[in-house]
């Protein structure tokens, strides 16, 4: 399915864009449209599902038609569609819900979790350990069986046959030497990233070493990741907080750290280098 969350922000765009060109203020349109200018404000910065009647008297209002009003209403239709997350949100916690919801129909994922292994590419050893140690407090109604699960079918999806999306992950050195799970759970988890990236091709890793050289010493310093999608939708950079996940959806905002994950990439070692560096940290950690 296609990012939900992604089709509210395209559909956002699209409205404000023919309100513009119609050269009408939101007030305007509410009056045409026979809603609320509070709702339009809501829609266009894709704050809210669309209702489905709302944005027909919208479009009718601006005067779109044929096959440009047959595209903004499947715009709108993705947009109110639901998730597999949806439904036990609670459970798998909502800041993983809505990455989740940014996956979906991702052309491209870039991450860089600087401290930690990616999620997507997690045991269930690993991630067990660190929902109990993580520090950070758990949300009503989430559980770390929830949070198994939540990952589990964020894994199941990314790796489904026929999946289109490339995943593309930066680990930094940091996040192999400085221990963050038990040695043994460390030990399977890297040779599991090893084996995930052998067995499919859309999955490439490589790693930072901590004496990597950037240009202009331009050092990272916060987690990130970078969504790009097909179809004319926006790209969306999700960074991690302690405690909540900032989404950042301007064309400047994402511009910025597509050219930062370009020179975290070109630090990093080799595919090959990198997988070899895995290994051998693996071999270190062995009971």
């Amino acid at each position: 399915m296609i990012s939900p969350y992604v089709r509210r922000l395209r559909l956002g765009r699209e409205l404000r864009d023919r309100r513009l060109a119609a050269e009408m203020t939101s007030q305007e349109l509410a009056k045409r449209a026979g809603t609320h200018r509070q709702m339009i404000s809501k829609l266009e910065n894709g704050h809210i599902p669309p209702d489905l009647d709302e944005v027909l008297a919208l479009l009718e209002a601006l005067g779109v038609e044929g096959a440009e009003w047959t595209d903004l209403v499947g715009i709108a239709n993705e947009a109110a569609s639901r998730g597999w997350w949806d439904g036990i949100s609670r459970q798998i916690g909502e800041r993983q819900a809505l990455i989740a919801d940014l996956e979906a129909g991702a052309a491209t994922i870039r991450e860089y979790p600087q401290a930690l292994i990616p999620g997507l590419l997690q045991t269930p050893g690993y991630t067990r350990f660190r929902a109990g140690t993580d520090g950070r407090p758990m949300a009503d109604g989430v559980t770390t069986d929830g949070i198994l699960r939540g990952r589990a079918n964020r894994q199941r999806m990314i790796k489904r046959t026929g999946g289109t999306t490339a995943y593309h992950a930066i680990i930094d050195e940091i996040a192999i030497r400085r221990l963050a799970v038990p040695s043994e759970i460390m030990c399977d988890q890297l040779l599991e990233v090893v084996a995930i990236c052998q067995a499919d091709e859309r999955f490439t890793v490589r790693v930072l070493p901590i004496d990597a050289q950037f240009e202009n010493h331009a050092v990272p310093i916060s987690s990130f990741k970078v969504y790009t999608y097909d179809n004319g939708d926006p790209t969306v950079v999700a960074i991690e907080g302690m405690t909540e996940d900032a989404i950042l959806t301007s064309e400047q905002q994402s511009e910025a750290y597509e050219r930062f994950f370009g020179w975290l990439n070109a630090a990093a070692l080799s595919v090959e280098e990198s997988e070899k560096f895995l290994i051998k940290a693996a071999e270190k950690l062995r009971p």
